[in-house]
């Protein structure tokens, strides 16, 4: 939120800006500090400074506080840092998104930045030089709740034409909230790949002693520049310490932690790999090598919702949709007082498929008499995919089929990895 208007106006008067240092006296307490930029999650009434021991504090401003302007920040010219080239290393691509990892710390202030140049980004971990060359630049700068399939599609073809250009790898650091949709979906758009494709973010932010974005980073890097995967990844810390990043599958993968930093981890199959801090790629899994040209599929069926199965589900509740994702319960079930309205949904035309709220295991719908009607009824089983890969796979499938029989061969049939060949008994948290 703004700051209040009479804050704005102090500052305004004594010439203020962010980078002074300042002085602000409220009753008989001074404190003295460089004044910080106002985050949007600060209440209005505050400001905050960077005091001379390190520390940041926030403190709450009334009409009656007193702000002095003790020193003006001199502003240093910025120079446009040079990228550098190695030619004995390998090349790769850096495309920004947005998210905590594509952030940089100003270390007079100590805020933290949105990367918004590809000198902002190629040097918000400047080790990554040491292992390759890298080409930079930032597509969008959005938070990742925020990205929809037009975003994806712009990645998609941004991906093909960098590794089309020559690079060995493309990096995209990503917010994490949704990078196993964009992953799941780049998975899907994305065929024949000449290099690796590795999605990467931090749950901590580059100021705090604990971040994981430099490390994250440059593991992805690592993965780019020297593997030869020809898959789309994710690469994120394995555990809590930073002993190492797992190499995730892209139709795999779900964060399942709010702030953990080894909160992505793959479902109902085992990571591809791993990079050890040192840098050493280890590969535990199989994977599609690199080969050939890169190719851009990018139809998408938008019309795809996902309905979440919970005790009191009413028809209404699943709307009219061409394609409908059900997160039902166990191995695949609903209130059977929703029936009668995907049997509808199904004779109208729409593509009914079902995955588990359980998210580790597979769907079985022949097991239960509820399962089977529905079954009976037209209801395609997700196997043991990921909610949100049926959903990306859904839209995928319907816009390259031109009849519902060949939507539900296309959702049965492993594309991408999204479906593993049998229940894997080791594939569990």
């Amino acid at each position: 939120m703004p700051r209040k208007k009479f804050i704005e106006d102090k500052l305004k008067r004594i010439g203020a800006e962010v980078g002074d240092a300042i002085a602000v006296v409220i009753k008989k307490d001074r404190h003295e500090g460089i004044l910080m930029p106002h985050h949007d999650f600060s209440d209005e009434d505050i400001i905050n400074i960077k005091l001379k021991n390190g520390y940041n504090i926030g403190i709450a401003i009334d009409e009656d506080s007193e702000i002095a302007l003790i020193k003006k920040h001199k502003a240093a010219e910025k120079k446009v840092k040079e990228i550098p080239f190695d030619p004995k290393k390998p090349t790769i691509s850096v495309i920004g998104t947005g998210g905590t990892i594509a952030c940089y710390v100003d270390y007079r202030t100590g805020a933290v930045y949105p990367a918004t140049s590809a000198q902002d980004l190629a040097f918000a971990v400047p080790e990554v030089f040491d292992i390759c060359n890298v080409k930079a630049r930032v597509a969008f700068q959005l938070f990742s709740e925020n990205l929809d399939v037009s975003h994806w599609k712009t990645l998609a073809k941004e991906v093909a034409k960098e590794l089309n250009s020559g690079v060995h790898g493309v990096v995209i650091p990503h917010g994490t909230d949704t990078l196993g949709y964009t992953s799941a979906a780049l998975s899907f758009m994305l065929k024949d790949l000449s290099g690796p494709v590795v999605l990467v973010g931090a749950q901590r932010s580059s100021d705090r002693p604990s971040s994981d974005a430099a490390q994250n980073l440059i593991a992805a890097a690592t993965v780019a520049a020297k593997s030869n995967i020809g898959e789309v990844v994710a690469v994120m810390h394995g555990e809590m310490s930073d002993s190492f990043d797992f190499i995730h599958r892209g139709t795999k993968v779900r964060k399942f932690h709010t702030s953990r930093r080894d909160t992505f981890k793959t479902v109902n199959d085992v990571p591809i790999g791993r990079v050890e801090k040192t840098g050493e790629i280890k590969i535990d899994g199989v994977y599609r090598k690199a080969s050939g040209k890169t190719v851009v599929d990018d139809k998408m069926e938008e019309d795809v919702v996902m309905v979440y199965s919970h005790p009191g589900l009413k028809p209404e509740n699943i709307p009219d949709s061409k394609g409908v994702v059900l997160i039902g319960t166990g191995l695949g079930h609903v209130p059977e007082k929703v029936f009668p309205r995907v049997k509808k949904l199904i004779e109208n035309g729409s593509v009914v498929v079902m995955t588990s709220q359980c998210i580790f295991g597979r769907i079985n719908m022949n097991v239960y008499s509820t399962g089977r009607d529905l079954l009976k009824a037209g209801v395609i089983p997700g196997e043991d995919m990921l909610p949100e890969t049926a959903f990306v796979k859904l839209m995928w499938s319907l816009a390259h089929a031109k009849k519902r029989e060949d939507v539900e061969k296309l959702m049965i049939t492993n594309i991408a990895g999204e479906i593993s060949e049998r229940t894997r008994s080791d594939a569990f948290i």
